[in-house]
This record gives C-alpha cells, sequence and structure tokens, in this order.
C-alpha cells in the first residue's frame, strides 16, 4: 500500500537553513498551511533531538488555516568540515471524527497511514565570521605596518608604531650611556684610591730645617774670637 501524498503546504519545502555565528541560539521558521477542508494532525520529529527546541512540535490544523514553527538550535561549536547530517520530517494525519486523545493516538496509528515531507538542515557561515574565527598572527606594531601598504595602514595605528619605534631606540641609548657613566665613575675611583695608596713623585718633599745665613756667620765670628783669646791665655 502506497503511502498518501503530504496533505499540507510547507515552506521551505526540503532545507531548513540556520545562519551562524553559532555560539548562541539560531532560529529558522517552518510554515504549515492546511489547504484542505478537513482539520489535520501534525507533528515535527527530527534526528536530533537534543540540538533543537521546536515551539509548537505537535498540533491541529483547522482547515484553510497556517501556523508558524519556530525551530531553535542550540549553541555549538561549528566545525565547516564536518558533514551534517540534521534532519526534520513532517508527518501528519487527517483527524478522526469525535474526540480522541491525540497521544494515544500518535502512538496507535501505523506508520504506512501517515503522511511525511522530510527536510535536511543546512548550516551557514557569514564570510566575515569565518574570517574572524581564524586565529591571527601575533606581531608587532611595526611589523604590522611594514607588512601592508602605507596606503592601507591606519595613520592613527602608522604613528602608535613610530612613536613605539622611537621609544624603543631613545631606551636602548639611555642604556648605552647609563653603561659609559658606570665605567667613567669606576675609573676615577681607581684612579682616587692609587692616588691615595702611592706618593706622587711630583709632591713637594718634606720641609727641610733650612740654616740661615746669618747665624753661620755668628758661628764663624765666635769661632775666631775663641782663637784670638786662646792665643791671649796662652
Amino acid at each position: 500500500m502506497a503511502k498518501p501524498d503530504q496533505v499540507l503546504n510547507i515552506e521551505p519545502q526540503n532545507e531548513l537553513r540556520f545562519r551562524g555565528p553559532f555560539n548562541a541560539p539560531v532560529t529558522s521558521y517552518m510554515k504549515l498551511t492546511n489547504p484542505s477542508d478537513k482539520k489535520v494532525l501534525f507533528k515535527i520529529k527530527t534526528t536530533a533531538p537534543k540540538k533543537y527546541c521546536v515551539r509548537p512540535n505537535s498540533g491541529v490544523l483547522e482547515p484553510t488555516t497556517s501556523i508558524e514553527i519556530a525551530i531553535s538550535l542550540q549553541p555549538f561549536l561549528f566545525d565547516p568540515a564536518e558533514k551534517n547530517k540534521h534532519k526534520f520530517m513532517v508527518q501528519t494525519l487527517f483527524a478522526p471524527d469525535g474526540d480522541v486523545n491525540l497521544e494515544q493516538l500518535w502512538k496507535e496509528i501505523g506508520p504506512e497511514q501517515l503522511m511525511d515531507s522530510k527536510l535536511k538542515c543546512v548550516f551557514e557561515m557569514p564570510v566575515e565570521q569565518n574570517e574572524s574565527q581564524e586565529e591571527p598572527t601575533k606581531a608587532s606594531p611595526k611589523a604590522i605596518v611594514a607588512s601592508v601598504p602605507n596606503n592601507a595602514v591606519d595613520p592613527e595605528l602608522q604613528k602608535a608604531a613610530e612613536e613605539v619605534q622611537q621609544l624603543r631606540e631613545e631606551e636602548s641609548s639611555l642604556r648605552q650611556e647609563n653603561l659609559r657613566l658606570k665605567e667613567e665613575i669606576l675609573q676615577l675611583k681607581l684612579a682616587a684610591g692609587a692616588r691615595v695608596t702611592q706618593p706622587n713623585r711630583y709632591a713637594p718633599p718634606a720641609q727641610q730645617q733650612n740654616i740661615p745665613v746669618m747665624y753661620m756667620a755668628v758661628a764663624v765670628i765666635l769661632g775666631f774670637l775663641g782663637i784670638v783669646l786662646g792665643k791671649f791665655v796662652l
């Protein structure tokens, strides 16, 4: 026995598209329209029930009415290389006359009596999002400026890079000057220590006791007088 054709008009017919980024819930919508003059029961199933939230996932469509189904994809780590196999199926059947326990009816109905339509899920990632997910290579401001043409560089970024380079050059110059001053201070200390420990050959000698000429003359005179007096005494 062939399965009956789907009575509802389903939009979209074949694919449910979910547009990323997928770090937050993404919702796609399905519209069900009952063009018949009979009540139609519907139920929506998926191959990945833990990944989606469907509201409403079942119900009753009155004749010539429509309903919008919200299908929310839960956040997940999107991998473009991973093949997506998620699918949805819309199952329908004409509502029986009288009051019916719908939950019990869905359990007892045979699959050959159901009308069903399948839709596959398609994940789309914006181009700019794909580029932003690629991990950027770390580079210094100077390298960034050098890696792109000058006319493509933000003037503020180029100016900041030049200032950083100038500061680095000044820092290097100050370090060299600091080393030079330390060497000069060390040489001065060594020279001062040498002057303290070694006598200076050019320093004035210790003061000698010079005998005045007048004293020498007096001594000569006294000596002469002593000789003369000695003759007289003898």
